[in-house]
């Protein structure tokens, strides 16, 4: 089992993400995360599904993709290849003598304090999964008391894009 993250081209049209998602419920695949947003051309959207699945399952999700009409272009995003990232949004509780420490381990990720009241911090940090998990853990001593991930979003490196 791998994650396959493919970045999809689509017309920017009313039921175009209804029709992308129903296609993964009707085959019965899960969508790890999935961004959608207009690119510089407000004709046509880019959305960014990830999904985990064996070779054979992933390659039958790009051939079913790239049937759909609304489907401009599909390319799977190569980890060595894109630049994929991902933003958090974390409130921890922190009294005023936790606060040092929240901020200490916020800073070594370069994360930023959005927000600070009595009891709770905000924090937002924007990065790979693997930089955001690694923040989550080292956060496991402070309660967290709610969490929010965007899912992944990228491109692909240098010249290459979708038209």
């Amino acid at each position: 089992m791998r994650q396959a993250v493919f970045s999809i081209l689509v017309g920017n049209e009313a039921g175009v993400l209804s029709r992308v998602a129903g296609l993964f419920s009707r085959r019965g695949y899960n969508i790890d995360s999935l961004t959608v947003g207009v690119t510089q051309d407000p004709q046509y959207s880019r959305m960014t599904v990830t999904v985990t699945g064996d070779d054979d399952v992933l390659e039958q999700i790009e051939k079913q993709l790239a049937k759909l009409v609304d489907v401009k272009e599909i390319v799977e995003l190569p980890s060595d290849a894109s630049v994929c990232r991902e933003l958090i949004l974390i409130k921890v509780e922190a009294n005023a003598g936790q606060r040092q420490s929240v901020a200490a381990v916020a800073d070594i990720f370069r994360a930023n304090i959005v927000d600070v009241k009595e009891d709770t911090m905000t924090i937002e940090l924007t990065g790979s999964q693997s930089k955001l998990n690694a923040f989550i853990e080292l956060l496991d001593d402070f309660k967290i008391t709610e969490l929010a991930r965007t899912g992944i979003t990228g491109l692909a490196r240098g010249a290459a894009s979708l038209k």
